[in-house]
């Protein structure tokens, strides 16, 4: 078993969801994880977390959806998703054949949708959820949820209200103050912060001169946004009193390092997953060589170590 390969020393403590590794999928990133059976092992994963669903199921966005950058990818999917009813009588019964946590991501656009698909998903195989209050590519919710403190705490206490399971919060970084957005949902109850989702940016063909995202603009991920999400999270790992999962470019340990370091509890792997798809176990036995070379004995032993004391 995992445990008894790593030892213990990667384990780490989300609330009551515990993760024999502290590395995760990037939702959107990662399908709902049977898509990557054939390059890695899912029960050497930390967790796996599934890509946004919905109470019903969405066609997504219009036109071309993802666009390469030089240091990443642009992508306004729009929640692409066949729906939680479908989630749970196919995904879920399949990914249960694993012993692996599933944190499913999901999405609604208005209070009471959270609240209803919270219910919906309050079952057996669902370890945790992830809010996304922060997607900045579809037309309702998520950035408007996202940016403002009071909409963002609204939709945490109607999943709360719903559910048992540890619940994650999903910020944007397209904020002026990140901190201010952290401390509201955590006064509404969430039990964990996950951090940061996609910047927004857009992409312009120059021989068309037109827009190249058939949404005009899209989320940034990748390498480019990495310095980014380790201040965010080293902004707010100073403020909130809960576990927080860093996230944004990494490619490999030494960025993951970077947020456990800033105060991440756990990380997660997003683009990288399309080019390298067995990086989250790779990254896992890097870090264990680290911690061997500087004589630590768990990854828990770190978190935090570059905050001001």
């Amino acid at each position: 078993m995992v445990d008894t390969l790593y030892e213990g020393r990667l384990a780490v403590d989300l609330g009551k969801l515990h993760m024999r590794t502290p590395i995760t999928t990037a939702s959107g990133t990662f399908g709902f994880g049977l898509e990557f059976t054939d390059f890695l092992d899912l029960e050497k994963l930390g967790a796996v977390t599934v890509k946004g669903t919905t109470l019903k199921p969405r066609s997504g966005n219009k036109g071309q959806r993802v666009v390469e950058t030089p240091a990443g990818i642009l992508n306004c999917i729009g929640l692409e998703n066949p729906g939680v009813e479908y989630f749970l009588t196919t995904t879920l019964p399949k990914l249960r054949q694993y012993d692996v946590p599933v944190i499913v991501n999901m999405d609604g656009d208005s209070p009471e949708e959270y609240g209803e698909l919270a219910g919906l998903l309050n079952v057996d195989g669902v370890a945790a959820l992830e809010i996304n209050i922060s997607c900045p590519n579809v037309q309702q919710g998520g950035l408007a949820f996202g940016t403002c403190p009071d909409a963002a705490a609204e939709v945490v206490q109607a999943v709360k209200a719903k559910s048992n399971k540890t619940i994650i919060t999903k910020l944007s970084p397209n904020v002026t103050d990140i901190v201010e957005i952290a401390q509201a949902v955590e006064a509404a109850g969430s039990d964990v912060i996950s951090l940061i989702n996609t910047l927004l940016g857009m992409k312009i063909d120059i021989d068309k001169q037109a827009p190249v995202l058939g949404n005009i603009v899209g989320g940034l991920s990748g390498p480019a946004i990495h310095p980014v999400a380790v201040r965010m999270v080293y902004q707010v790992a100073q403020a909130v009193h809960i576990p927080i999962i860093g996230m944004g470019g990494i490619e490999n340990y030494a960025d993951a390092l970077e947020f456990f370091l800033a105060g991440a509890t756990a990380v997660a792997i997003g683009t990288s997953n399309f080019r390298h798809p067995d990086l989250a176990e790779k990254i896992s036995l890097d870090i264990l060589a680290y911690l061997d070379k500087h004589g630590i004995k768990s990854i828990n032993d770190i978190r935090g170590k570059a905050l001001p004391r």
